[in-house]
């Protein structure tokens, strides 16, 4: 590691060469938290980060002057991203921007260096879509998890998310596909399946539904069906008060998600973080700040692969 006269430190992470400026700078001024310590939180949390994030094209969130200031969504690979970064080439039409079509280089989120690089852009959210990328194509695959994104309207919260996720995680499971339970670090909650684990009935539920998307939308359905009173699955914001969205659509290809321990761009530092369904069951789920997720990692380090995608 080496300090230039500029204060920036080149190192290694990873065995890739990084330059890391301004890590002093406070991101998070409600609490005080400094680059330096969403990129050890990044650096601490990359196992379990990086089995929901790999092989899948990332949309960087970032912040570079703190959470005060306005942040602006990043899909192309910046101007003098180190040529490490993995990337993939991807083709939009552009029909529903009116910008005409292009190519973006979306960067790849696939070892602890590109993790560390995000932090370095003050990218403190990362989202993906729910397939992943064909390395020798560099064509994505069709979707190999469902989500079930829960975003509840005042005054319903993380425990109304929660009865409407163990209801999902019985239906998810009746198809054969084990459930896991991602409270969102904003106000909600995140259900996810993999789509391989699905059973004869799950796979022929999904064949008729003829993709994942419409599969995620009929259980939303049936989940509103099964509790009126406390789920809407219609996109009609005048329906959610004291209710659960459960937002279907990001299942959509075009669409992403946060990725599971992630940090979010909020007045304090809290995180996407997993949560055990005994947890869920007991109506106590809360958004863990950047020091309980990092308590709650160590607890549970020797469950990642329960807890992975």
């Amino acid at each position: 590691m080496s300090v230039g006269p500029d204060g920036s430190i080149t190192t290694e992470i990873g065995g890739r060469t990084l330059r890391l400026t301004n890590v002093a700078k406070v991101l998070y001024p409600e609490t005080g938290t400094t680059k330096a310590e969403v990129l050890e939180y990044y650096l601490t949390v990359a196992p379990a980060m990086l089995r929901f994030a790999r092989d899948r094209p990332v949309t960087r969130k970032r912040w570079p002057d703190g959470v005060e200031a306005e942040p602006f969504f990043e899909k192309n690979l910046p101007k003098g991203a180190p040529d490490w970064v993995p990337r993939v080439t991807m083709h939009h039409e552009g029909i529903r921007s009116g910008r005409g079509a292009r190519d973006i280089d979306y960067p790849l989120l696939d070892d602890i260096a590109v993790l560390a690089w995000c932090a370095q852009q003050s990218a403190l959210e990362l989202h993906a879509p729910q397939w992943r990328i064909d390395r020798d194509s560099g064509e994505p695959l069709p979707p190999d998890r469902i989500v079930i994104d829960l975003d509840p309207g005042a005054p319903a919260g993380l425990a109304e998310c929660g009865e409407v996720a163990l209801l999902a995680r019985a239906m998810l499971e009746g198809h054969g596909m084990t459930a896991y339970a991602v409270t969102s670090g904003s106000k909600g909650m995140q259900v996810y399946a993999a789509v391989a684990e699905a059973n004869d009935a799950g796979r022929s539920v999904l064949e008729r539904a003829g993709s994942t998307a419409d599969y995620a939308l009929a259980l939303a359905q049936a989940l509103d069906q099964h509790l009126p009173d406390l789920v809407v699955s219609k996109m009609s914001k005048d329906l959610r008060p004291g209710r659960i969205f459960v937002d279907w659509s990001q299942n959509n290809p075009a669409k992403t998600t946060i990725v599971p321990w992630s940090l979010r761009g909020r007045s304090r530092p809290t995180a996407s973080t997993p949560v055990t369904w005994s947890t869920v069951e007991s109506g106590s789920a809360r958004q863990l700040t950047i020091g309980e997720a990092l308590g709650w990692y160590a607890e549970h380090a020797d469950d990642l692969d329960a807890l992975g995608s």
